[in-house]
């Protein structure tokens, strides 16, 4: 009789232990703006996806929506994560101009160095700076991409060269920035872009390296404009983020298989995907034999000088929000510094 109560114990503990581990298993559905083919969605979002399952033996299965697929447009991303209707997202923050004020500190002009550098020190600045703006988020990285430069249809060799042209800006900083250099700021999301260039709505766009295969940029502009000294023009700024209640769901155990896949190291990956993006992108523009512009100190310095005026009015507005804006600043120069060191 003991054997065989001891055998239905063992038989109940492991049913129980079987039932807990079906309930365990998750499945999180991650929502993204982009065609799979592209740099982000194709070399972080989802390897993350396949080590965080691997990490989890199995019991974390993360579904990728690309291109919008699930509805809605880039800049309702944010609501979606945050409101529940997604389990996670990532998506450029300065589609939702105002909302994320802190983080617009590293859209100024010519603050940034490489994509993996300012990827460190944006997440390392946002832990202090940002995290309370992200309410309804856990927020797994913040990253940014690597040098912003200008691809236009007309040669951008001058300052004056500007004057005029219709160029495509991602942000509200980044489009104050375009004006303050003489150009007419078109704001949309980075998916207009292609047929925004081919219908003539512009006439250029701002964008890194690694985004212009996936919109074929090479292949509807000529000409690429970037700049010397080791800093791009701006960058933007992005999150991959994981709706709270979704998180704060999960067993301990799998909210720890988040947790390591998260923070500084993450948010480097995403960096370092974005500057081997970069490489790939400058590579086809090489091969269609696109006038590849690098303009010199003395004109660099000239742009330098033409947009400084912007940083000083963002530090002005910010501070009328009870920002100390000018900390911001000088942090984030510092912590650029401390990341981009020996690279």
């Amino acid at each position: 009789m003991l054997k065989f109560r001891t055998a239905l114990l063992a038989a109940a503990s492991l049913a129980a232990l079987t039932a807990s581990s079906f309930a365990q298993e998750v499945t999180l559905r991650l929502h993204q703006m982009l065609p799979p083919q592209a740099t982000i969605p194709a070399k972080a979002l989802t390897p993350w996806a396949e080590k965080v399952m691997a990490d989890s033996g199995g019991r974390i299965k993360v579904e990728k929506y690309d291109a919008m697929a699930l509805g809605g447009t880039p800049p309702q991303l944010v609501d979606q994560v945050s409101d529940g209707v997604v389990d996670l997202i990532w998506t450029v923050i300065g589609y939702t101009p105002g909302r994320f004020p802190a983080t617009e500190t590293f859209e100024l002009p010519f603050i940034m160095t490489t994509g993996e550098a300012t990827s460190k020190a944006f997440h390392e600045f946002c832990e202090t700076h940002c995290a309370d703006e992200f309410s309804g988020m856990r927020v797994i990285a913040w990253h940014t991409h690597g040098p912003g430069l200008i691809h236009s249809k007309g040669q951008i060799e001058k300052l004056h060269d500007m004057r005029g042209v219709k160029i495509r800006g991602g942000s509200r900083v980044i489009n104050q920035m375009l004006e303050a250099l003489g150009a007419t700021p078109v704001g949309m999301p980075v998916p207009a872009v292609s047929e925004s260039l081919s219908k003539g709505v512009i006439d250029a766009t701002t964008i890194p390296w690694e985004v212009t295969p996936s919109l074929k940029v090479s292949e509807l502009v000529k000409n690429h404009t970037g700049f010397s000294g080791g800093n791009g023009l701006y960058t933007q700024t992005f999150v991959f983020a994981m709706n709270q209640a979704s998180y704060d769901n999960l067993p301990d155990d799998l909210k720890a298989v988040i947790d390591a896949n998260s923070g500084l190291e993450t948010a480097a990956e995403f960096g370092r995907v974005m500057d081997e993006g970069d490489k790939a992108g400058l590579k086809i523009a090489e091969d269609f034999n696109n006038n590849i512009i690098t303009l010199d100190e003395a004109e660099t310095e000239r742009w330098k000088e033409t947009a400084s005026p912007l940083i000083d009015a963002w530090i002005a507005e910010m501070d009328g929000k009870g920002m100390d804006a000018s900390a911001m600043v000088d942090d984030a120069r510092a912590l650029i510094e401390k990341h981009s060191a020996g690279l």
